[in-house]
């Protein structure tokens, strides 16, 4: 295939992408747990209705990936997807606001949380297949670094200007709701209008539906890599869905109405220190995963994300949570900027490069089961715990911990390292 420059024009647009859709996802994290406590205290019934996010992810990224990998359109194979889904995520944002002001019902209110899920997964593979289309197998750890980096500023963003505005205003108010909205379609706009898609490549023999699925539970590379990201995901949803009861928990021993409101401003201030943190890790992520090796990068991004949520059961202040919080986040960074590229570089070993859609909507709606499954048996656990949010923290580091010897069996990826040197 030809080699391709480290196109720096395409990065930056990727990375405004992704700090847009960052600030989308944000507003999930950081208010729909706090906005559904007004219509109930059951952590089973929230944890089901914030699940919807991953049941949406796991069937439509998988799908629109496959389709936009033969799409011919004179605006490329991404852009089209971007574009849509773009516009309608901005209208969702300001839907949920709108839909919470105005009373809805609870079905109502979560109808509107549903189709902020769809509109943003409507272009989630086409946004990461965009990298490995245009960089080369050697530079992709750079590119993931910067585009990383981008991602975790813009919940960092959101975060922060909603800590402040709801410790002003209270956790209703319209302003994060309508931040939101304006960089999730102005984002859109600007990458679907100025950033130049590469030519598509020819396919010679394209993979049937039903050989793409099969090709996934047949080669141990992908079925290794893709298990064990739901494991480190359904880690980091058990403590990003239930932060707000956990931090109830541990401060005033209950979870209730009451006391998750007097953590939602804390809540949203520790997500931006979890998102200073991550920034702090994904450059020397990327870097070290270009430099190190792949499976070192994430197994150390791995342990240091994992050892402060096992101390996470022994801790009882703030001072304590924060510091968990902020070390978790560092390992954080570095564990997802070393994956990204992972299957990028496992199409270029295989040569699949020009299937990049399908294989990274795996890659996302792999990020999405542990949403459907961390909402409910996360609160099913909680439930059983008797309102005992801190379990959550143990549980999650096993995971990770358990995540770490198929990472190490991937031998076939530092073989791909080996050869795009």
């Amino acid at each position: 295939m030809e080699s391709r420059k480290f196109n720096w024009g395409v990065v930056l647009g990727l990375s405004l992408l992704g700090f847009s859709r960052s600030i989308g996802w944000a507003l999930n994290k950081g208010f729909s747990f706090p906005l559904l406590s007004a219509y109930t205290e059951s952590a089973f019934v929230k944890g089901t209705i914030l699940a919807l996010e991953g049941f949406i992810g796991l069937i439509i990224p998988p799908l629109l990936g496959y389709y936009s990998d033969t799409l011919k359109s004179r605006h490329g194979r991404r852009r089209p997807f971007i574009f849509i889904g773009g516009i309608l995520a901005g209208i969702a944002a300001m839907m949920i606001y709108t839909a919470y002001a105005l009373g809805v019902p609870l079905l109502g209110f979560a109808a509107t949380l549903g189709f902020l899920y769809l509109s943003l997964h409507l272009y989630t593979a086409q946004f990461r297949a965009l990298m490995p289309d245009t960089i080369e197998s050697g530079q992709r750890g750079k590119a993931s670094g910067f585009i990383t980096l981008f991602e975790w500023a813009g919940n960092l963003f959101l975060f922060g200007i909603g800590g402040y505005l709801v410790a002003k205003h209270g956790t209703g108010y319209w302003g994060p709701f309508a931040i939101a909205a304006v960089f999730l379609i102005g984002a859109a706009l600007f990458v679907s209008l100025k950033v130049k898609e590469p030519e598509a490549p020819e396919i010679e023999e394209n993979e049937g539906l039903g050989e793409y699925v099969r090709s996934i539970f047949t080669n141990h590379d992908f079925l290794r890599f893709y298990t064990a990201q739901i494991l480190w995901w359904m880690s980091f949803e058990f403590v990003a869905i239930f932060l707000y009861g956990i931090l109830a928990f541990i401060l005033y021993g209950r979870a209730d109405e009451a006391a998750i409101d007097r953590v939602t401003s804390m809540g949203l201030y520790l997500m931006a220190l979890f998102n200073v943190a991550v920034l702090l890790g994904s450059l020397p992520g990327g870097y070290i995963y270009d430099r190190i090796g792949r499976r070192l990068s994430i197994i150390f991004g791995g342990f240091v994300f994992s050892l402060p949520l096992l101390a996470g059961w022994f801790i009882h202040t703030k001072t304590q949570i924060f510091i968990t919080i902020l070390l978790a986040g560092v390992g954080w960074g570095v564990l997802v900027a070393a994956s990204y590229p992972v299957i990028g570089d496992l199409l270029t070993k295989y040569e699949k490069e020009a299937f990049t859609g399908r294989y990274y909507g795996v890659f996302e709606a792999t990020k999405s089961i542990p949403v459907l499954l961390a909402g409910t048996v996360g609160g099913g656990l909680v439930d059983l715990a008797g309102g005992n949010y801190r379990i959550l923290f143990p549980i999650g580091a096993l995971l990770v911990l358990l995540a770490m010897p198929l990472i190490w069996s991937m031998k076939r990826l530092e073989a791909s390292q080996e050869g795009a040197a």
